[in-house]
């Protein structure tokens, strides 16, 4: 059987209409759904507004499956070839030192174009284009251990909320569209990346405190148990979360939604996927519109790391493996394989 004939698919752009090419268009991307690029690229377009509000102007990673969720994936950071004249690329630092550019969506032709590419999830970065240094946004994946269920999540969630707007922050949330739950607050852009680590380690600290039994920040799963991982590390340069409104490879084609505080108790990942999202969306709004207006400041957050480096004496955590090794950082070894003899670089 020959393949389908190419569709184009026409989405508003800031000088009337684009048209963006979809090669492939029946291609299955989720085998168990049914559900084809060209319905993908219908879905993004379709949330165009509030995706744009949550996602443009920031360098993005692509995650990209060009036989669908089943077969090969990679992460695509340098742009591909053919890239359109509309989509402009940023110059980014990594933590290794080197610099290339990453892609930046300003319309929603751009990502309609990536979902051509065989984008299935868009991962953006938590600063602006114009600085990839001091992040505009804090992060916090709230990630289940096995053992506990979406419902554990979302009673995390709640108290990472209460501390957030203790010290001042506006907290908002979306399911992550696996098994964890996505904390967001819109900050000043007055700290460079490795400050704002530490304020969410603050916050993760704090919250540990408060939810022991719920919640943890052992960097390593030995030390986990069954309780819900507070991820500081998606704080990092060059480390980022599914975007909102963007589709995940899993079965049932979910998608990470955005959701009022007032309703997260009473939402299952299942509700939002790339066939439901967009009329939930028409029906109740963008629960993310109002983000942009509530930026506040991350010195607070800061205050709990430096209160804990002060007065209780912890210090520096692990990161990435994929980072080079970082001032204070604790030796990357596994708790049960740790020589006791040797000092931690933190302790001296």
């Amino acid at each position: 059987m020959s393949p389908a004939k190419a569709e184009v698919l026409e989405v508003p752009g800031p000088d009337g209409v684009r048209e963006v090419r979809i090669s492939s268009p029946d291609r299955v991307l989720w085998p168990d759904d049914g559900i084809t690029k060209i319905d993908l690229a219908r879905y993004v377009a379709s949330v165009a507004e509030p995706f744009l509000r949550a996602n443009a102007d920031r360098p993005v990673a692509l995650q990209r499956f060009p036989t669908g969720i089943d077969g090969e994936e990679f992460f695509s950071k340098n742009p591909p070839r053919g890239v359109p004249a509309y989509t402009r690329t940023t110059m980014c630092t990594y933590p290794s030192g080197r610099r290339h550019p990453q892609l930046v969506i300003d319309e929603i032709a751009s990502a309609v174009w990536m979902v051509q590419m065989n984008t299935i999830t868009f991962h953006p970065w938590p600063m602006r284009s114009d600085d990839n240094d001091n992040p505009d946004e804090l992060r916090i994946d709230l990630d289940p251990q096995p053992g506990r269920a979406f419902a554990d999540v979302v009673e995390a969630a709640y108290g990472l909320k209460d501390v957030l707007e203790e010290i001042g922050l506006t907290p908002w949330v979306k399911t992550s569209g696996n098994r964890g739950v996505h904390v967001y607050a819109r900050i000043r852009r007055t700290h460079e990346i490795l400050d704002v680590r530490h304020g969410v380690i603050g916050i993760a600290r704090e919250l540990e405190r408060r939810l022991p039994d719920l919640v943890t920040t052992a960097w390593w799963k030995e030390e986990r148990g069954e309780r819900i991982f507070v991820d500081f590390n998606q704080m990092c340069r060059d480390r980022t979360i599914a975007a909102a409104y963007s589709a995940r490879p899993l079965p049932g084609a979910p998608v990470s939604m955005p959701v009022p505080w007032s309703a997260l108790r009473d939402v299952a990942v299942s509700d939002f996927t790339v066939r439901t999202a967009p009329d939930h969306l028409q029906a109740e709004g963008d629960a993310w519109a109002g983000m942009d207006d509530a930026a506040g400041d991350v010195a607070a957050a800061i205050a709990l790391w430096d209160k804990d480096v002060e007065e209780r004496g912890l210090g520096e955590m692990p990161f990435p493996p994929d980072y080079p090794k970082m001032p204070g950082e604790p030796r990357r070894v596994q708790p049960s394989k740790k020589r006791h003899d040797l000092p931690d670089p933190q302790d001296r």
